[in-house]
């Protein structure tokens, strides 16, 4: 279990550290991100219809918060000529504004690296694994159906843009093939294990 934690820890961090240099020394983490034309006047506009944090989408369905599915299915096929005919979008909003300088989300960012690899350990350390590249592979590909699981279904509901995914699939896949280099290296399941199996392993 020590060699887990320590490879959850310095796998983390070779994660973060990655990601990093992909959003500060390289253009991986602008990409497909776009500053909105005259923003005065569409902050403004904001600032004065809506007051509260969250997630909005739009065009809305025009309907209670206390609308059942059904209701809004049935808005859904009612309004479809609304939909195609004007702007759709999804917006997170916080009218109080966020302090851009913060160490909250990096180090939030990092714990988050820190657990991912942890729990990739974790699973590693389930197999039978001996070889270092075996061991590689097993968490690099465990980082794929990560770096999929969200960007692809946030491309397909709600039209992020593809070189957006694209981009961040691949920041949090090269994160888990740094990461996996270290987990590798101290993770290792296999050892002990008879040459026989060792072998097909």
């Amino acid at each position: 279990m020590v060699r887990k934690l320590l490879a959850g820890i310095l796998g983390g961090l070779a994660f973060f550290a990655w990601s990093s240099v992909a959003h500060v020394v390289l253009p991986l983490g602008e990409t497909g991100i776009q500053e909105i034309p005259n923003e005065q006047a569409v902050t403004s506009a904001m600032k004065a219809n809506i007051t509260a944090d969250g997630m909005y989408f739009f065009p809305g369905y025009g309907l209670p918060a206390t609308a059942s599915h059904s209701e809004k299915m049935a808005a859904m096929r009612n309004n479809a000529a609304k939909y195609k005919a004007n702007p759709t979008g999804v917006l997170i909003y916080h009218p109080a504004g966020q302090d851009a300088l913060s160490l909250r989300p990096l180090l939030t960012e990092l714990g988050t690296n820190m657990l991912q690899v942890l729990l990739a350990a974790f699973l590693l350390g389930q197999t039978t694994l001996a070889s270092f590249a075996a061991r590689w592979r097993f968490v690099t590909v465990a980082g794929l159906l990560a770096a999929i699981s969200t960007n692809i279904s946030y491309w397909t509901f709600f039209g992020f843009p593809g070189n957006y995914t694209v981009a961040y699939i691949f920041i949090v896949f090269m994160g888990f093939v740094f990461a996996g280099l270290v987990a590798a290296a101290i993770v290792k399941p296999g050892a002990g294990m008879p040459a026989a199996m060792a072998a097909r392993a």
